[in-house]
């Protein structure tokens, strides 16, 4: 296959032009539906509250209500402390910050963690004149 770079390039830009035009779009037609869901799902919360019910059952589906928990500290310090107290370091996620590790390597080209593995492929990155 002997076509030239300069063509490639003007194809692949003219291809990310329609892939990001068209992603816009499919966005805001999202968005737009995705606020009238929002907007269907208060007024099924409402009903639930009023009714005192949990679940509403049509003929068409059923609306369960469910709570919904996210946990979140103030405070890391006392944190990891409880953790270490308790013997419950599982209540973390287990993953490496890659930006964090990737500048810890290079401000520390002689310190690598027991373990540590690096995966690392070329990839084209094509600039827009």
């Amino acid at each position: 296959m002997d076509i030239p770079a300069d063509k490639l390039v003007s194809v692949f830009i003219k291809m990310r032009d329609k892939r990001d035009e068209i992603s816009k779009e499919m966005e805001a037609k999202i968005a737009e539906i995705e606020e009238q869901m929002e907007l269907i799902r208060r007024q099924l919360l409402e009903i639930c509250k009023t009714n005192g019910a949990d679940s509403i059952r049509t003929k068409h589906g059923t609306a369960y209500r469910t709570v919904k928990r996210r946990y979140v500290t103030n405070d890391w310090d006392n944190f990891y402390k409880f953790m270490q107290e308790h013997g419950a370091m599982e209540l973390l996620e287990k993953r490496i910050h890659q930006t964090n590790m990737k500048q810890f390597l290079e401000e520390n080209p002689d310190l690598h963690p027991v373990g540590l593995n690096v995966d690392s492929e070329f990839a084209i990155t094509i600039m827009r004149k």
